[in-house]
């Protein structure tokens, strides 16, 4: 072979492999260009195929409408109290997440020592000592501003200066001037770095600033106080949407406090390492600083000031923080700044509404099986000619999916068709609820609907698209196809049993509401008011109300019982003592005694001649008497108690018999009743005839020495069972409402169930008929069934709901008890409930002319 034929073997041979190359690639393309084809082709048949799913849906929805509207209404009440959770959450999270110092920013929170009882922690309190705030400031690095907060300036009277005919309650808060930076308040008059400097400095709100001023810019005027003094106006916080936990109409500089001190119109606590409940501190940390890299700094001040502390030392105070957004909704804490709502009570929540959500998915679920049978020969059809499971899956969760949506449309309907009536609790009012909703939770609301029904038809999918084409065609019944399940009878107990178990809670709460409005306290209640009156003369209020014929008694007190607020003290009974004890008390007058009804075991009580001499003196109850071992009560007159906070040895004159002041929940505690005129807050009146004629003439004298100024007069009766229903009553109206829903919804379930079940048996019904059974035996064997789904379900319950209603009321130290008479009226509700439900339909099918229902065989 010559060279010539070698090239031209050479060129063919690489023709030849060009050729082949070219055609592989084309071969590649045609086959990705198929590819996409078959992958765009089958997208468009998944979607065409989901159209036809929702159209199924839709067919099924409007052929089978009672079953349709049960599960659809059954689900949109649950889905409503879901989504009212959820828009309870959203309000509450709204709260300081618009300053954007939020993650810098803590609150310095205490938790007390008691070391009498073996240094056992008290409760955590969101208040603090004042002083730490100059500690961390000039001791420690990592804080870059710390403000102090303190009451004593809300609630206020303010009036504008003389020649002025203003006068509106003002809450406000007094305030270092780091306030209006760390918390993001933006002046809209007045400079926000000398606002708050000067004593006697004021900044307000623009909407008190309305409310007190006809001006625009009221900066320079000036407000009269009531006793607190005059106090400039040197700002006014611009208005916004944000919404803070700290709530208040004004702000008082802190060095205010210091002068008011000084004349003898406050405490101020502000160099008192001893008290932790007199204000809050809030710190904003340095840029880069972590809140670990101050912890230590608060272990160190703990260690400084009551390490050493001697042994007769009662209490110690140990410091956490808490970052400005775990505030609210937060862990719960003592003296809270403002209404907030604890994290657990969320949880609590959502758990009534979670149970609700899984009864109606139960009920969904229920039916979807029991339906089984009208559709098994649709799926044997759809198998035979071709169609997967999973499709069958996917069609029936579509469906499932289709009817939550339907639901969701009702379920927003119900929440803001209720909504008015939500907020209007007054727990909601107490927490200044503002239920509302943007596109974020609405699309939470989408979400949810779609999650309930997957979940809610996860089940009835997989057993429906399971179904065998060859058993299904050859005409089974009901009962073959499903033998194996038995999951239908277990769902509807379990519905019945969370249903009985919220039935005997409502009756507990019912019964332990009762028990604390009618329950004798220890005192009369009946024909008594009260007058907050911070900002005037009580003695000359007093002198007045007694020369009003319809004024029985007035006595000045600092504290209004039951409402969980006193003061506290440690105390010895000789300074030899080696550890301090504690003790509550009241500061009162000479006439408390007989304005609050209260029994005197033995000894006196104060005098009105004695005058300022009463205060050295001293009235305990029993409780006292006991927990101080001064042996009888009569042993214990002529022995004294030493206050800590002045040393001043004050002898017990007098023991009154125990009555519930705190919290009625409480154990009653040892408890002194004080004659200190410097704390007394407000006035109790004993009047006859009505409320209405006793008010208009307290308004009438409270004019006379506080012109322009309307007072504010409650109902001392009205004022605790208010209290009692902010803290039951809103729970028990909650807990009724979810469990009327809870009962609602498994008596659908089983109204369902029912349905279909004398459905499928008509013929039989009627065949029965025509062999002479009786209607008592065709209600009965149609009932049978429900009876004994009922009956394990109070087997089941009232044990669960037993231990757990008692577990709460252990508690409370006076409490009702989940006895027989509870328990047999909440077995007579579900079962009345539930053979209503049944019989509803039994009776109606019994009724029905036989041919009726044979005419067609």
């Amino acid at each position: 072979m010559n060279w010539k034929a070698g090239l031209s073997i050479i060129a063919y041979g690489s023709r030849s492999v060009f050729v082949k190359l070219v055609f592989c690639l084309r071969e590649a393309v045609t086959s990705v260009e198929n590819e996409a084809s078959k992958n765009g082709i089958r997208l468009i048949t998944e979607l065409l195929m989901l159209k036809n799913y929702i159209l199924i849906a839709l067919r099924t929805i409007r052929k089978h409408r009672t079953f349709s509207f049960i599960n659809i209404f059954g689900l949109a009440i649950a889905m409503s109290i879901c989504m009212g959770i959820i828009m309870l959450v959203a309000d509450q999270m709204m709260v300081d997440r618009h300053n954007p110092l939020a993650d810098r920013i803590y609150r310095i929170n205490s938790i007390p020592y008691f070391r009498e009882e073996g240094t056992s922690p008290g409760n955590e309190t969101a208040t603090t000592t004042l002083p730490i705030k100059e500690e961390l400031l000039t001791k420690y690095t990592g804080v870059e501003k710390a403000v102090r907060i303190m009451r004593g300036f809300g609630n206020s009277w303010m009036e504008l200066e003389p020649g002025h005919d203003i006068n509106v309650p003002v809450s406000g808060l007094f305030a270092d001037p780091e306030v209006l930076t760390i918390f993001n308040h933006e002046l809209l008059y007045g400079d926000p770095a000398t606002a708050l400097i000067e004593p006697y400095s004021v900044v307000l709100t623009k909407a008190a600033a309305e409310k007190l001023f006809k001006v625009e810019n009221p900066v320079g005027e000036s407000l009269v106080v009531g006793k607190l003094g005059t106090y400039k106006v040197t700002g006014v916080i611009k208005e916004t949407e944000n919404r803070s936990h700290i709530i208040a109409e004004a702000f008082a500089s802190m060095a205010t406090v210091k002068s008011l001190a000084a004349a003898d119109l406050m405490k101020s606590n502000l160099d008192n390492w001893n008290n932790c409940t007199s204000g809050w501190v809030y710190v904003l940390l340095e840029e880069g600083k972590s809140i670990e890299a101050i912890l230590p700094h608060l272990t160190k001040i703990n260690e400084d000031h009551y390490g050493d502390l001697p042994p007769d030392t009662g209490v110690e105070v140990k410091y956490v923080a808490q970052n400005l957004l775990d505030i609210l909704p937060g862990r719960m804490v003592n003296n809270p700044i403002g209404p907030f709502m604890p994290w657990f009570l969320i949880y609590f929540l959502s758990g009534i509404a979670g149970i609700v959500l899984i009864t109606s998915c139960f009920n969904f679920t229920n039916l979807s099986i029991a339906r089984s049978l009208t559709r098994a020969r649709e799926i044997g059809v759809r198998k035979v000619t071709g169609a997967m499971r999973w499709q069958l899956f996917v069609q029936f969760i579509s469906e499932s999916v289709v009817i939550a949506l339907f639901a969701l449309v009702f379920a927003i309907v119900f929440i803001y068709a209720l909504r008015p009536l939500i907020e209007d609790l007054a727990f909601a009012r107490f927490l200044k609820w503002n239920l509302s909703a943007n596109y974020i939770v609405f699309g939470i609301f989408l979400v949810l609907a779609v999650v309930v029904g997957i979940v809610a038809g996860l089940f009835p999918a997989v057993v429906l698209s399971g179904f065998q084409p060859i058993k299904v065609l050859k005409n089974l019944n009901s009962t073959k196809l499903m033998s194996k399940v038995g999951l239908r009878k277990a769902l509807l107990v379990i519905q019945f049993s969370l249903s009985m178990i919220f039935i005997l809670t409502v009756i507990v709460l019912y019964n332990q509401l009762n028990l604390f409005l009618h329950n004798d306290n220890g005192f009369s209640t009946t024909n008594k008011l009260i007058i907050p009156a911070n900002n005037t003369s009580l003695s000359t209020l007093k002198t007045q109300l007694l020369s009003e014929s319809n004024v029985e008694s007035v006595s000045a007190v600092s504290h209004v019982p039951l409402t969980g607020i006193g003061y506290g003290e440690d105390i010895k009974l000789d300074m030899a003592e080696e550890d301090w004890r504690f003790i509550n008390y009241y500061a009162v007058d000479e006439d408390y005694v007989k304005n609050m009804d209260l029994e005197l075991v033995t000894g006196k009580f104060y005098n009105s001649a004695q005058g300022q001499s009463n205060a050295n003196f001293i009235v305990i109850n029993e409780a006292a008497v006991k927990a101080y071992q001064l042996g009888t009560p009569q042993d214990a007159l002529g022995k004294t108690i030493i206050f800590r906070r002045d040393s001043v040895e004050r002898q017990i004159i007098g023991v009154v018999k125990d009555y519930f002041y705190e919290f009625f929940g409480d154990r009653i505690n040892p408890m002194a009743l004080m004659y200190n005129p410097e704390e007394f807050k407000q006035l109790q009146v004993v009047y006859t005839g009505d409320f209405k004629q006793a008010s208009a003439t307290v308004q009438q004298v409270w004019a006379g020495i506080n012109p322009g100024i309307k007072a504010d007069v409650r109902d001392f009766e009205a004022e605790l069972g208010e209290l009692f229903q902010i803290i039951f009553g809103t729970l028990l109206r909650v807990l009724s409402s979810i469990a009327f829903l809870a009962i609602v919804i498994s008596c659908l379930g089983l109204l369902g169930m029912a349905t279909y079940t004398i459905e499928t048996k008509k013929k039989e019904i009627a065949i029965r008929k025509i062999l002479g059974t009786s209607n008592g035996a065709l209600v009965f064997n149609l009932s049978k069934g429900y009876l004994i789904i009922l009956l394990l379900a109070i087997l089941i319950a009232v044990p669960a709901a037993y231990f757990m209603n008692n577990f709460w009321l252990q508690n409370l130290a006076y409490h009702v008890n989940v006895d027989f008479v509870t328990i047999a009226l909440g077995v007579m509700v579900l079962v009345f409930l539930g053979l209503f439900t049944v019989g509803s339909q039994t009776i109606q099918a019994i009724t029905v002319n036989p041919v009726d229902n044979l005419k067609n065989d």
